[in-house]
């Protein structure tokens, strides 16, 4: 698949593997978000801006139904990295010659625990990944994939609705990154590709969990479960611009500690998308034991490279960046 988000470039926001470094904050927008403003993505370089704070009530203010339709409809076509590292040895990075048939995932209204990520900067103007909440004790945490690189004055819309003139669950302002600073797409680091990153109350003072709900971060249990992934596939792979879900088994990616399932249709934009098991139909969360991400991204390279995606495998690595995400934020 490539990285499964839609990003021509973006800014490392990473705190260092047993480092005592603070995790980077977002940046402000909170005056005048008129100020600066290029082509309708505000200009890092302009002075007239205070920078200080970047609140979901400045997310919301910024992110207009017409800001949201005018950036998916001049969203650049073919920008997505489709590079293909030398996978560790004996690892399968994509279907066999003779590859089975991947069952199709479904479109569908979505879940208020799993939204995507619009980012403000010259180069990214529209949603390029997938989050998930995820229950913290303050309520303010969502998980992505680590090279999704939320970035400062970024934000999360639950439930995403393309063209609706309000979001269900609002306009979240994302706040501070925490990510592994060795984390990538090959190699020893594919194994640390997640990130938390913390989200600002909204406008009346709640949180985020509070109004959606989380699903709770679980130790991967093996490599073979039942789970049901949830994502966003950008508007230029899919024009949709809805929630797809997939209901599936994963097994084990060849010659990594990674996972793998097959079900076709998640493109790019559906980097971070949640697998969750146990997931509950009726309070619509579950246990998310894993994230499209990992090799290459979070799938293979070529043709049909939407049918198969990895996952890291979630252990201590992943709980230990999650404490430090509810101790420092």
């Amino acid at each position: 698949m490539g990285q499964r988000w839609g990003r021509t470039a973006a800014v490392v926001l990473g705190v260092t593997l047993g480092l005592a470094t603070a995790p980077v904050g977002g940046v402000a927008v909170a005056a005048g978000l008129t100020d600066g403003v290029v082509d309708g993505v505000l200009d890092d370089d302009s002075g007239g801006t205070d920078r200080t704070t970047w609140t979901s009530k400045d997310a919301a203010a910024y992110w207009t139904p017409e800001r949201m339709a005018a950036a998916i409809a001049h969203a650049p076509g073919g920008t997505r990295p489709r590079h293909a590292p030398v996978p560790p040895t004996g690892a399968t990075t994509g279907p066999p010659a003779a590859s089975r048939v991947a069952p199709a995932a479904r479109h569908f209204g979505g879940v208020p625990s799993v939204g995507v990520l619009f980012t403000v900067d010259k180069d990214a103007k529209t949603h390029h990944c997938t989050a998930s909440v995820v229950q913290s004790p303050r309520g303010n945490l969502i998980l992505t994939a680590g090279h999704c690189n939320p970035g400062p004055r970024s934000a999360f819309v639950p439930q995403y609705r393309s063209g609706a003139a309000t979001q269900p669950y609002g306009i979240w302002a994302i706040g501070e990154t925490f990510d592994y600073a060795d984390r990538g797409t090959t190699g020893d680091g594919a194994d640390l590709d997640f990130a938390f990153a913390t989200v600002a109350p909204d406008g009346r003072g709640r949180t985020l969990e509070s109004v959606t709900g989380g699903n709770t971060l679980t130790a991967t249990p093996g490599y073979t479960n039942r789970v049901t992934v949830i994502g966003y596939p950008s508007v230029r792979n899919d024009p949709q611009d809805r929630a797809v879900r997939c209901d599936t088994r994963t097994t084990r990616l060849t010659g990594t500690r990674q996972l793998r399932m097959d079900c076709g249709g998640f493109y790019g934009g559906t980097s971070g998308s949640p697998w969750l098991t146990h997931f509950d139909e009726r309070t619509r969360t579950g246990q998310v034991v894993g994230l499209i991400g990992g090799l290459n991204g979070g799938g293979p390279t070529g043709p049909h490279s939407d049918r198969t995606s990895y996952s890291p495998y979630f252990d201590a690595a992943v709980f230990d960046l999650y404490a430090r995400a509810i101790q420092e934020s």
